[in-house]
C-alpha cells in the first residue's frame, strides 16, 4: 500500500505565507506526477498546481504568481509554497500522486487533506 499524509495547513492573515508538505510512504517503486488540488465547501475539487517526476510544472491561473510547486524525489515528497495567500485560497487543500507499487501496480493516490483557512 501507499500513503500520502499531508501537513502545513493552518489559519493565516491575508497576505501571509503557507508551506504545505506531502510525503509518500509504503511500497513505492516509482513516483511519477504529484500535485495538489483543493476543495472549499460547495464547490468541486480543482487543480491547484502538479509537477512531473522531472520538475516540469503546471499552475491554476488563480495561483500563477503567489505559489511555487516542488518536489524532494529523494524524500518522496512534494511541498506547496502559498505566497499573498488570499481569503479565496480558503479551502481543503489535497495531495496527488500517480505511483507504481511493488504490491498493488500502477495507480492514482490521494491524501487525507488539510484545511487552509486565510482570514483576519
Amino acid at each position: 500500500q501507499v500513503q500520502l499524509v499531508e501537513s502545513g495547513g493552518g489559519l493565516v492573515q491575508p497576505g501571509g505565507s503557507l508551506r504545505l508538505s506531502c510525503a509518500a510512504s509504503g511500497s513505492i517503486f516509482r513516483l511519477y506526477d504529484m500535485g495538489w488540488y483543493r476543495q472549499a465547501p460547495g464547490n468541486q475539487r480543482e487543480l491547484v498546481a502538479t509537477i512531473t517526476s522531472s520538475g516540469r510544472t503546471n499552475y491554476a491561473d488563480s495561483v500563477k504568481g503567489r505559489f511555487t510547486i516542488s518536489r524532494d524525489n529523494a524524500k518522496n515528497t512534494v511541498y506547496l509554497q502559498m505566497n499573498s495567500l488570499k481569503s479565496e485560497d480558503t479551502a481543503v487543500y489535497y495531495c496527488n500522486a500517480d505511483v507504481t507499487s511493488i504490491v498493488t501496480g500502477h495507480r492514482n493516490y490521494w491524501g487525507q487533506g488539510t484545511q487552509v483557512t486565510v482570514s483576519s
